[in-house]
């Protein structure tokens, strides 16, 4: 997440000027945090961008919880970070000489981010614990903590901070405040256009003009029914939204040409030469995921960031995050379902969708065609919260033909196309299977079945819409639902998972059309099974 701050200062920077954003990172690491996959991701990202306002301090005490770091943890770290175009500054991190001189060295490199190692005792001053993995996460003791007091110079009580040292820390903050007086200055004498562009960027607010254009995309999407893919669908609705929102910095792990998630706007591209709004992330899904918190974190920014949806397993820690901690970032995972065809079960979501929908906090849309797309960013930008997009590789018929006023998708969930009288069963289906539910509804009705179908982009948002609202859509049962997912969680809609069409095992490599046949999702299939459970309800009704 650091990172993505020092990241997001070079832009800023960049942007409106090194008199009001000119700040430096500093993170604290240990020997564990430079183990991890992700930190490596990040190193290599840093140095590559040359973040020169990126400080890295490690207390380098060669202890973890299983004991000594020579366990696991032997590679020359000072070198490694060489290697990756880091400026390393080696200390030993007791003397408060060798702190300043290290600190002072590394704030004097502004051409590669910097690593501040120092050489530390886990514990220092315990009698007996220090140095040991005893005391990395549990407590001293009271005879233990009454010696280190004592060798320290410390009164034995519980906790105290002398007269002495709570006025000079003080005087710390006295200092922060008149630099943030000076910076508030500087901020005020910006250019007016400027100024009120800094305020509406950290103060999350749409820019002009914004509702119109994407009311304008969505009428004239109305009218000529793009048959595209949602993934396409997310591109055509970037290219409006970063035109008008030059907060909004953009990416992909790799996968660039398959996400579509690259914009006129907002090329070109991030390098170290000069900041851009589109960052080349290489093949390093979690880091992408913990920058853009940390993007977001920082101010003045909201990341979008691409990759396809079955990796969404390696990131899954920073989407975690990004819902703890309400951070504004966008997440566009394409290729969402079975549809992707040949790639495979490797490459095939079936189970993620149920797995993220269950994190608290995230919203997960599944838009079905151009307009819900836009309506899914349009309702994740007004948010307080990350969203997640789930898109499909395939191209999908326009399902919306009707004006609304009101963002549909925002609520969740809406009637997509009802029936004249009482339903007989309603479809309910997200993305790509809406389509699908309405050549079902179709063939049902040539039958003379009275068949409402429900579009459900996001279950979050529609669960918290209110009791009436929620069973006037969903209607009276029998309710079947159609998802190429897992059907874990559709209970709660279908009233049993028996009436879910789903998929139950991992995919297969086959044309995308062969593999909706196969794992039954062929209109005919599912009318065929809808109408024989709705002749065995009235016989056993009947009965």
């Amino acid at each position: 997440m650091a990172v993505g701050f020092a990241i997001a200062e070079k832009r800023m920077r960049d942007e409106f000027g090194e008199t009001v954003c000119n700040h430096r990172t500093w993170v604290f690491a240990g020997d564990g945090c430079l183990m991890e996959g992700v930190g490596q991701e990040a190193v290599s990202l840093a140095g590559h961008l040359k973040l020169g306002h990126l400080n890295l301090l490690y207390d380098m005490n060669g202890i973890t919880i299983d004991g000594s770091t020579e366990l696991a943890f032997t590679e020359d770290t000072a070198a490694k970070f060489r290697a990756l175009g880091w400026h390393v500054v080696e200390a030993c991190g007791h003397t408060h000489q060798d702190i300043d001189e290290a600190l002072e060295s590394a704030k004097a490199e502004t051409e590669r981010p910097s690593i501040v190692m120092f050489n530390t005792v886990i514990g220092k001053g315990a009698p007996t614990k220090a140095g040991t993995s005893s005391i990395h996460g549990s407590r001293l003791g009271v005879e233990e903590a009454r010696a280190a007091k004592a060798g320290l110079g410390l009164p034995d009580v519980p906790f105290e901070v002398s007269p002495g040292l709570l006025n000079a820390w003080r005087e710390f903050g006295k200092r922060g405040a008149s630099d943030h007086q000076a910076w508030k200055t500087r901020l005020t004498q910006l250019p007016k256009g400027k100024l009120n562009e800094f305020y509406r960027r950290v103060e999350r607010l749409p820019p002009e003009g914004l509702s119109h254009k994407v009311k304008e995309a969505k009428q004239n999407w109305l009218e000529g029914q793009p048959q595209v893919a949602t993934r396409k669908a997310s591109q055509m609705c970037l290219e409006i939204l970063t035109d008008q929102m030059p907060e909004l910095i953009g990416g992909s792990a790799d996968l660039a040409g398959s996400n579509l998630t690259t914009t006129t706007a907002a090329m070109p591209a991030y390098s170290a030469e000069k900041s851009g709004r589109y960052l080349n992330y290489g093949v390093r899904e979690f880091a992408m995921g913990t920058v853009m918190n940390g993007l977001s974190l920082h101010g003045g920014l909201i990341p979008y960031g691409g990759t396809f949806l079955v990796f969404s397993d390696y990131m899954r820690n920073a989407i975690r995050l990004s819902a703890l901690m309400k951070t504004k970032v966008l997440y566009v995972m394409t290729h969402d379902s079975i549809g992707l065809g040949e790639d495979g079960p490797t490459h095939q979501p079936v189970e993620h969708l149920a797995s993220l929908r269950a994190i608290p906090g995230l919203d997960v849309f599944r838009p079905a065609d151009a307009i819900e797309t836009m309506e899914a960013y349009e309702a994740a930008l007004k948010g307080n919260g990350p969203a997640l997009l789930a898109l499909s590789r395939q191209g999908l018929p326009a399902v919306r033909n009707k004006a609304s006023e009101e963002n549909l998708t925002a609520k969740g969930g809406y009637v997509l196309r009802g029936c004249e009288g009482s339903r007989d069963a309603t479809l309910i289906a997200t993305g790509s299977e809406v389509s699908i539910a309405l050549q079902v509804a179709d063939i049902l009705s040539d039958k003379s079945v009275k068949v409402a179908v429900v579009s459900l982009p996001c279950w979050a948002r529609f669960d918290k819409q209110s009791r009436d609202y929620r069973e006037s859509v969903l209607g009276p049962v029998p309710r079947y639902a159609i998802e190429a997912a897992s059907p874990f969680g559709w209970a709660r809609y279908t009233g049993c998972e028996q009436q879910v069409f789903g998929v139950e095992d991992f995919g297969a490599s086959a044309s995308c059309e062969e593999l909706y046949e196969f794992f039954g999702f062929a209109p005919e299939t599912i009318a065929r099974k809808v109408l024989d459970r709705l002749q065995k309800r009235k016989s056993e009704r009947a009965a």
